[in-house]
């Protein structure tokens, strides 16, 4: 099969966190989007239909018998046996919802369908806003979780560790000292080079991918992902790290997604929950302004290379750009935009050159450089933020 996964209409409603990737590459449970497709189809490559600025990082590759596959629907056997019958010029959807094409012409998600459609009738799971990748979280980690697990059998758990429940599952090379892990209310999957350091205490449903580290004493709620080369300390609870970000430190970090190449200062805190109890209003992109997220409980979003300096404080809802340097006390505004350089007394504007040279010394630290393509990308995101910044 040749799979190009497309971002749909809902694409925009994904910034601040597609503003740097397709939205196959977010993470929801223990894998990618892109992963756990893969993976039930039994193939080990794609491209992807995205955005123009993005093509040359994340290209598209057309063969003539191509299947076109929506990302943001989660997979299901259900949904991959529907998937693999489709004939050319054939497609599959959900009410409104097109979760797949398989076409010998080149594919535009924004144009009238010229195919056959087929209607899935069964329930999925479907990513269109931020929030919604730490309130799946659960139901796709324990999905994610009997995936990766089957038919196999966890490395060793030390004894020196604490186990409650039978759902834990170590790949060789995880580390694990010490630790209380309690499975009863959810599956703990530690990945191969993870650590969890001593007098760690974790409630699943929990998944620390390769490289990363729980740092001594976390405190971890599930449902939560830690993505790959990570490092987090302090209380999390209900929250998604896509990847290579720190949270080193104490502090709280509830019903978030944190975007890649991203640093919490030590002891920053956000909210969770408003003083009233209402309903969570969150930043949105296409609307230009706040809407309704139908959630009690909503933290933090934030996009690839923001930082915040130490004892941080963020509203309930916050929604952070690309490439924004946040510090001061008080509690800055609940939507900060991609290159701002600030706190509750005002932002400027984080000058580009400026934050490049930040974001190559913080690449370089995992080994990975920043080179032009990646340059590009942040340019063309300097570039369409900057009515935001005024």
């Amino acid at each position: 099969m040749n799979i190009i996964f497309f971002d749909d209409e809902n694409r925009d409603h994904l910034l601040p966190l597609t503003f740097t990737r397709p939205s196959a590459k977010l993470r929801c449970g223990i894998l990618t989007l892109e992963e756990k497709w893969l993976k039930r189809l039994g193939e080990t490559e794609a491209s992807y239909l995205s955005q123009d600025y993005l093509q040359k990082k994340f290209p598209i590759k057309e063969t003539g018998d191509d299947w076109f596959i929506n990302p943001c629907v989660c997979p299901t056997e259900e949904l991959v046996e529907a998937l693999q019958s489709l004939e050319d010029h054939q497609s599959l959807m959900k009410d409104d919802l097109l979760i797949a094409t398989r076409d010998s012409r080149h594919f535009n998600e924004d144009e009238e369908l010229d195919t056959e459609v087929l209607d899935f009738e069964g329930e999925l799971n479907y990513i269109s806003r931020p929030y919604h990748l730490f309130s799946l979280n659960g139901a796709e980690l324990e999905v994610d979780f009997d995936l990766i697990t089957a038919g196999r059998e966890s490395a060793p758990v030390s004894k020196t560790n604490t186990l409650i429940g039978d759902r834990i599952f170590l790949e060789e090379g995880a580390k694990v000292e010490a630790a209380i892990l309690n499975s009863s209310s959810g599956p703990i999957y530690i990945a191969k080079d993870a650590e969890v350091m001593e007098a760690s205490v974790v409630r699943g449903p929990f998944a620390l991918c390769e490289h990363s580290v729980l740092k001594l004493a976390s405190k971890i709620y599930g449902p939560t992902t830690v993505g790959p080369h990570s490092k987090v300390g302090g209380e999390v609870n209900n929250s998604v790290i896509l990847g290579y970000s720190n949270k080193g430190h104490d502090g709280f970090l509830g019903n978030s997604v944190l975007g890649e190449w991203c640093n919490i200062g030590a002891d920053s805190n956000n909210s969770n929950l408003k003083n009233n109890y209402e309903e969570v209003k969150l930043w949105d992109y296409p609307r230009g302004g706040f809407a309704r997220t139908g959630l009690q409980f909503c933290g933090l979003i934030m996009g690839d290379h923001s930082k915040c300096g130490i004892n941080t404080m963020f509203n309930t809802g916050t929604v952070v750009g690309v490439s924004a340097n946040i510090f001061g006390s008080g509690f800055p505004r609940n939507f900060i935009a991609s290159y701002s350089w600030g706190g509750a007394s005002g932002f400027s504007e984080y000058k580009f050159e400026k934050a490049m040279k930040t974001a190559e010394l913080v690449m370089s630290r995992r080994n990975v450089e920043l080179d032009e393509v990646e340059r590009d990308i942040l340019q063309v995101i300097f570039d369409k933020t900057a009515s935001y910044r005024k």
